[in-house]
């Protein structure tokens, strides 16, 4: 079990490192894009297109990890100001509703990754893109999301901290 979780963590954490290059490939994209247009240069139409992919998958991509990291933007006011035993019920009755959010988008994506299959569907840009490897990542990081915000549920950390105000 062990090696398992090691494995499941290093796959959310490459998906992690994976959105971070994707970052810097679109800083990357922009310098060049704004250099071949001020050079009266038309940009390649590949630059754009993979822009474009690269905002989606960076953020499918970095959201498991981001969970897990507590990096999602959530307000601890009332948690905050809950006594402890409160607060952690609260605490895992948002992250099971988030559990539920997540699991519904997953099977909602794979749906979709699926109705793209099936109809053959495609991105039509600069190139012919199937669009099922665009809306794959839909499924994998919510149903990534839905284990990671379990782990809040039924693990000993909470997701709030209790801390409202003392890290900023």
């Amino acid at each position: 079990m062990h090696t398992l979780r090691r494995a499941y963590d290093g796959f959310v954490t490459l998906m992690a490192i994976v959105a971070g290059a994707m970052l810097v490939w679109l800083m990357v994209s922009i310098v060049i894009s704004v250099t071949m247009r001020n050079a009266g240069v038309q940009p390649w139409a590949w630059l754009f297109t993979s822009s474009e992919y690269a905002l989606l998958y960076m953020t499918m991509l970095g959201a498991p990890w981001l969970v897990r990291e507590k990096g999602h933007v959530h307000i601890e006011l009332v948690t905050a100001a809950l006594p402890p035993a409160t607060q952690a019920v609260v605490s895992r009755a948002v992250a099971a509703a988030c559990v539920l959010v997540s699991v519904i988008l997953a099977w909602k994506g794979a749906e979709l990754v699926a109705t793209n299959i099936a109809r053959s569907d495609y991105d039509v840009r600069a190139y012919f893109t199937p669009k099922w490897i665009l809306t794959i990542a839909f499924p994998i990081s919510f149903t990534l999301m839905a284990v990671e915000f379990a782990r809040f549920v039924f693990g000993p950390e909470l997701m709030h901290s209790g801390e409202a105000g003392l890290h900023e």
